[in-house]
């Protein structure tokens, strides 16, 4: 039994030696493939080719900064259009509501005395101002226009007044309110203006 431990041991050593021996082949190799490598690697490029590609290397970074600033301002425009769409999203409603108001506003400019009339007015006084304090909490604006200077950006004059109590070029009076959102006029307002 001595002896197959004793052959055993020396196989083993047999084995050991073969292995570090073919590691070290391998290693060898391996060294001489990475200098094969490195050789590869270095050329010389001669110096025209070698402004050509730089030159080209710089067009190449010039071409991809101004993509970059375009796409930049692209972005930043979106993010603007995006802003004036949202800030503006009522004005088709409010356009649209403006005759509903103009028709209040005459009704509630009625006589009568009445009870039931006084009932119904107050009734539609009640929404009109429900109404109005709903579009005025989605940027409508009304246009002063009552004694104030005459302004062809918001005023519509359709008449001509001669009173000694305004000064010239004044409103006297306004035949039909002008709205606004935000600052875009939705509709002039309709005056009169003094001479």
């Amino acid at each position: 039994m001595t002896e197959e431990k004793q052959n055993e041991h020396e196989d083993e050593k047999k084995e050991k030696t073969q292995s570090v021996a073919t590691e070290e082949v391998e290693a060898n190799e391996t060294e001489e493939n990475v200098e094969e490598v490195e050789q590869d690697k270095v050329v010389e490029i001669p110096e025209a080719e070698l402004e050509q590609l730089k030159q080209k290397a710089n067009e190449e970074e010039e071409k991809y900064l101004r993509l970059y600033a375009e796409f930049e301002n692209y972005k930043r425009r979106m993010k603007q259009e995006a802003s004036i769409i949202k800030d503006y999203q009522a004005q088709r409603v409010l356009t649209d509501v403006l005759p509903a108001l103009d028709n209040m506003d005459r009704a509630l400019k009625q006589e009568g005395e009445s009870e039931d009339f006084l009932t119904f007015k107050k009734g539609v006084d009640m929404v009109y101002n429900d109404l109005l304090k709903s579009l005025k909490d989605n940027g409508l604006e009304e246009i002063e226009s009552y004694n104030q200077p005459f302004d062809p950006n918001v005023h519509q004059a359709v008449m001509q007044d001669n009173n000694p109590d305004f000064e010239s070029g004044v409103v006297t009076e306004e035949l039909q309110r002008g709205y606004k959102l935000k600052d875009r006029v939705l509709r002039p307002a309709m005056v009169k203006v003094n001479e």
